[in-house]
C-alpha cells in the first residue's frame, strides 16, 4: 500500500518480489499459471458446502481401506544403525540388495547392485536422467495421454516435451510413424511408462523390439517407467526393462506402487545397455546423487520390509481392481451411450462418454448435480473431449454408487 506518493520498505520489497516496474526476482522456469482452474474451484466450492462427495479420482493407496503389516514395517524402521551416517551416493549396499532381491523374485532377474542408484521418488529419478541427458532446451519424447506430471519435472529441469501419441484400437499402441516425425537434432531420449497411467496398457514385445531399434538408429536413451509393473489385470507377468542391453535404458520404480507406500519415499534408477555408455552412465548418475545425498537411512535399512510389504498389499490391490473394473462392466452392459477402453494393468479405467460438452463442463457438473467426483480426460493429455478417468482403487461400496450416478446422469442427457 502506498502513502503519499511513498511506500514503505515492507511495500518496496513486495513490489519488487512481484516484478513491479517490470523486474521480477523469479526464474521464467517457474512461472506457471498459479490460480485454480475452474474444476478445483468447483470442488473446494462443494466440500465448502459440506455435502458428501464420492470421490472416483483416489489415488492414495494408504486411505484405501487396505490391511498393512504396520507393526512390522515400523519396527523395520527402528533400526539402530540410523543413527550412524554413511553417505553412499548410490544408496546403502543393503537397500540396493533389496531392490536387486526383489526383481530376482518378481521378475527372474539378476541385476548388479552397482547399476542401482536410490532416489527418493520416481520424480527425483527423472530429475536425475533429465539432467544427465539433457542440455537446456534440449527434447525429450513423451507419450500422449499420460500422467500430467511431465509437464512440471521439464519445466524444472530446463527440458522441452514433446508429445508423440499413443492410439487406441481394439488397445492401445504406440504411434511409431509419428514418433518418428517427432524426432529432432535436439531429442535426447523416449520416455515410455510400461503400463501407461491412465491407459493400462504395456509395452508389447513387438512394440519394444520396435523401440529398441528406433532409439539406437538415433542415438536416443530410453527412460522406462514401471511403477505399475506388478499390476497386470490377467495376472500374467510382464516382462521389466531392467535387464535391456540393446540401447541405453533406464528404469524407473519405487515402493510408492509396488508396495502401496508413498510416504515411504524409496524409488531408484536402474542403468543398463551397452558399453562404454552404461558404465559412462553410471559414472555420472553417482555425481548427481553425491551432490543432494537425498536418502535418509531408516528408510535404506528397512527397505527389505517395505518391499517384502508388496506380497501383502499386491493381492489386495488387484483384488480390488478386479472387483471394481468388473462392477463398472456390469453397470455399462445395462446402458449403450458410454463404454470402457481396454485396460491391461495399474489402477485407472478410461470411459469413452458420449461428447456434449467438454470435459471440464462434464466433469464440473457431475460434482455439482451428482455429487461424484472424476478426473476429465484432458487431465491426462488426451487429444480431444469425450474422455473419463476412474480410480479403481475407491472403496467398493463408493465405486459401485459413484459409477452410478456418472452412468445415470450421462444418461439422462441422451
Amino acid at each position: 500500500m502506498l502513502w503519499c506518493g511513498c511506500a514503505s520498505e515492507g511495500a518496496r520489497a513486495y513490489m519488487e518480489l512481484s516484478g513491479y516496474h517490470g523486474r521480477c526476482m523469479f526464474s521464467q522456469r517457474t512461472d506457471w499459471k498459479l490460480t485454480p482452474n475452474r474444476f478445483t474451484a468447483a470442488q473446494r466450492e462443494v466440500r465448502a458446502s459440506g455435502r458428501e462427495v464420492l470421490d472416483l479420482t483416489v489415488s492414495n493407496p494408504t486411505r484405501a481401506g487396505l490391511r498393512y503389516d504396520s507393526d512390522a514395517m515400523l519396527k523395520a524402521l527402528s533400526n539402530r544403525e540410523a543413527m550412524d551416517y554413511d553417505p553412499q551416493p548410490k544408496g546403502l549396499a543393503s537397500a540396493r540388495a533389496a531392490v536387486a532381491a526383489y526383481y530376482r523374485e518378481q521378475c527372474q532377474i539378476e541385476v548388479g547392485l552397482e547399476s542401482l542408484i536410490l532416489t527418493t521418488s520416481t520424480s527425483e529419478g527423472y530429475a536425475y536422467v533429465f539432467r544427465l541427458l539433457c542440455n537446456p532446451k534440449d527434447e525429450v519424447l513423451v507419450p500422449k495421454p499420460s500422467y500430467p506430471l511431465f509437464e512440471f519435472l521439464a519445466d524444472l529441469q530446463d527440458v522441452t516435451l514433446t508429445p508423440y501419441p499413443l492410439l487406441y484400437d481394439h488397445g492401445w499402441q504406440i504411434d511409431f510413424p509419428s514418433l518418428a516425425r517427432a524426432v529432432n537434432p535436439r531429442t535426447r531420449a523416449l520416455v515410455v511408462v510400461h503400463p501407461n497411467n491412465p491407459t493400462g496398457s504395456y509395452v508389447s514385445p513387438e512394440e519394444r523390439r520396435q523401440l529398441n531399434s528406433f532409439c539406437r538408429d538415433r542415438g536416443l536413451a530410453l527412460i522406462v517407467d514401471e511403477v505399475f509393473l506388478d499390476y497386470p489385470h490377467d495376472g500374467v507377468p510382464r516382462s521389466s526393462f531392467i535387464s535391456s542391453q540393446d540401447i541405453l535404458t533406464f528404469t524407473l520404480s519405487g515402493v510408492s506402487k509396488i508396495s502401496g507406500l508413498p510416504q515411504m519415499k524409496l524409488a531408484w534408477i536402474a542403468a543398463s545397455g551397452p558399453e562404454p555408455a552404461g558404465t559412462a552412465a553410471m559414472d555420472r548418475l553417482e555425481i548427481i546423487a553425491d551432490t543432494y545425498l537425498s536418502m535418509n537411512a531408516p528408510i535404506q535399512l528397512a527397505a527389505a520390509a517395505l518391499l517384502g510389504e508388496r506380497k501383502n498389499v499386491q493381492p489386495q490391490l488387484l483384488d480390488r481392481v478386479r472387483m471394481n473394473l468388473a462392477e463398472l462392466d456390469r453397470q455399462l452392459a445395462q446402458q449403450k451411450p458410454c463404454r470402457r477402453l481396454q485396460v491391461e494393468g495399474g489402477w485407472y479405467a478410461v470411459l469413452r462418454v458420449p461428447v456434449t460438452r467438454t470435459d471440464e463442463d462434464l466433469v464440473i457438473d457431475l460434482l455439482r448435480q451428482a455429487s461424484v467426483l472424476v478426473h476429465p480426460g484432458h487431465f491426462y493429455d488426451f487429444p480431444n473431449d469425450g474422455y473419463l478417468v476412474l480410480s479403481l482403487l475407491t472403496l467398493p461400496d463408493e465405486f459401485r454408487a459413484g459409477a452410478s450416478r456418472v452412468l445415470e446422469t450421462l444418461n439422462q442427457g441422451q
